[in-house]
């Protein structure tokens, strides 16, 4: 049966952040280090200086300017509104004992491991490629998505390491069936690059169409024009990495963290689930 893609689409929708519904989890629950990406140390549990009164963070607006750039890159998948008023039902870290807001921590990330697993399968039912798997991938959707409705005591005790192992078998399938047909090296084959360190990597005009880049530390590489058509890249590390001007045209498992943590142009071409970051030189 073929997924409806407004369907999926709408899915893909309900799991980007609504900041407007959550409670300032992430500005809470997660700790941070004073680096290149945050100007100050934060303990995790610990509110974040900027987040105000109303849970809206004070300095949203110049986040890059005021040194906290890992906020800019970070994307909770709809996790935050969904723990906030789904799971507790509206009640907030602040109104109950300090258990209570441990708990709501704890189960913001969880929520979260979840909802990422959520993206990518529903970006796995519009890959016409991997219509063999299409099945399975519904079902582990379904699967996924009740785990993500259970009670706060339930997601805490969920193995998540466990299912997302279960997951990760249909979406290596996923990728294989994808890339197959996206782009050969020179030995007939989809180029291996998965978990392979490329950090400062000069790959300025590169052929990577197809390439396995799952995992890939791909940190400040040089990706200028570039081919990465039909390319996987879940979990590629793309920390100031250059895709100015590449094609990343069919390239899946891609998220917008790991885009907001590139650099690129206004002649970058990007996947259609992603839209280009606004700190990017050029229109978007």
């Amino acid at each position: 049966m073929q997924e409806d893609s407004g369907t999926v689409q709408g899915r893909l929708l309900d799991l980007r952040a609504d900041c407007g519904s959550c409670f300032g989890l992430c500005c809470v629950a997660l700790p941070f280090a004073r680096s290149a990406d945050f100007a100050i140390d934060k303990d995790a549990g610990k509110p974040c200086p900027n987040l105000e009164t109303d849970f809206r963070c004070g300095i949203h607006t110049r986040l890059r300017q005021k040194g906290f750039t890992g906020c800019t890159v970070y994307d909770c998948f709809g996790a935050g509104q969904k723990v906030s008023q789904v799971t507790f039902g509206g009640a907030d870290w602040r109104s109950g004992s300090r258990e209570h807001a441990r708990q709501m921590f704890d189960v913001f990330a969880v929520v979260r491991r979840l909802h990422e697993l959520l993206w990518y399968l529903n970006e796995a039912l519009t890959l016409p490629a991997a219509r063999p798997v299409h099945d399975d991938v519904r079902r582990a959707l379904g699967t996924t998505e009740r785990l993500t409705r259970q009670t706060p005591e339930g997601l805490a005790e969920l193995d998540v390491a466990a299912h997302r192992q279960e997951v990760n078998v249909l979406l290596l399938r996923t990728s294989e069936l994808v890339r197959a047909g996206a782009g050969r090296g020179k030995k007939g084959r989809p180029k291996d690059r998965r978990g392979a360190d490329l950090m400062g990597a000069r790959l300025k005009g590169a052929d990577l169409r197809g390439a396995d880049l799952r995992g890939a530390y791909l940190i400040a590489a040089d990706l200028t024009g570039a081919d990465l058509r039909g390319a996987d890249l879940i979990g590629a590390d793309l920390r100031d990495t250059d895709l100015t001007d590449a094609d990343l045209t069919g390239a899946f498992f891609l998220t917008q963290p790991q885009l907001n943590a590139a650099r690129g142009s206004a002649g970058t071409r990007l996947p259609e689930s992603v839209t280009r970051p606004g700190h990017w030189a050029g229109p978007h």
